[in-house]
């Protein structure tokens, strides 16, 4: 049977490609799947890589079977007419962002504090051999999953704080310059005292966590894309 393979960031980049057909055992599992992967592209390295894989937008076991047309993505760490009457709370978009917008769209007669934050791009660059300067960062994102992802955020915000009434988070993407805006995040609450701020706080660590985006560094002399910190109950194991 036929699955379709989609890669990101560093993947796509040592690869060469983004997205493409794999023939596969028809009951074959993840873990059987990316064995394959890497019998066929070994350059990959896939055996010894660390990563994350979703089928169909959501992260996966390695002992999941997969079914005929699933798509398998593979990806490291991760470092919107009518839509303008009703936004989207939740967004990827590679268009500029703005704290007015990420407020309206939680604005609510029955809510009289909105916290917002923003991430924006800055013109240094911690390294192991000291700070560099920045030029422009470039951002990549599973776009699909990743809106899911926001998504799933702002529902587990309202579960941890239930007076939370209304949550934004949107981020965008492709080349970025100094002091552009990168992430921009609202949440609303009947009073401040509530769980706002927390809640934003939060927003932010758990999307640098788990949603499927990448950052690529660029200097005057070279670049190099940004993975974060390894989420071990999302590996594939051996």
């Amino acid at each position: 049977m036929e699955i379709n393979v989609r890669l990101f960031a560093t993947l796509r980049q040592v690869a060469g490609w983004s997205s493409q057909p794999l023939e596969v055992p028809e009951g074959a599992t993840l873990r059987e799947a990316l064995a394959a992967l890497n019998t066929r592209y070994p350059h990959l390295n896939i055996s010894t890589r660390t990563y994350y894989a979703a089928i169909n937008q959501e992260y996966a076991a390695g002992d999941q079977v997969l079914r005929a047309g699933d798509e398998l993505a593979i990806f490291p760490p991760v470092s919107g007419g009518a839509e303008a009457a009703s936004p989207k709370r939740f967004q990827i978009t590679d268009q500029p962002l703005s704290l007015d917008d990420v407020a309206q769209r939680v604005t609510r007669p029955d809510c009289g504090a909105i916290v917002t934050f923003a991430g924006v791009v800055r013109g240094a660059t911690a390294t192991g051999d000291g700070v560099r300067g920045t030029d422009f960062l470039n951002y990549e994102a599973y776009s699909e999953m990743a809106e899911r992802m926001l998504a799933s955020i702002g529902a587990e915000i309202q579960e941890r704080w239930p007076k939370v009434l209304d949550v934004s988070i949107l981020h965008r993407t492709g080349r970025l310059e100094i002091g552009e805006p990168s992430v921009v995040i609202a949440v609303a609450t009947p009073h401040r005292g509530d769980g706002c701020f927390d809640a934003c706080s939060y927003a932010i660590e758990r999307l640098k966590a788990i949603v499927p985006i990448w950052k690529e560094e660029n200097w005057s002399d070279g670049s190099v894309w940004v993975e974060g910190p390894r989420q071990p109950e999302l590996m594939i194991d051996g």
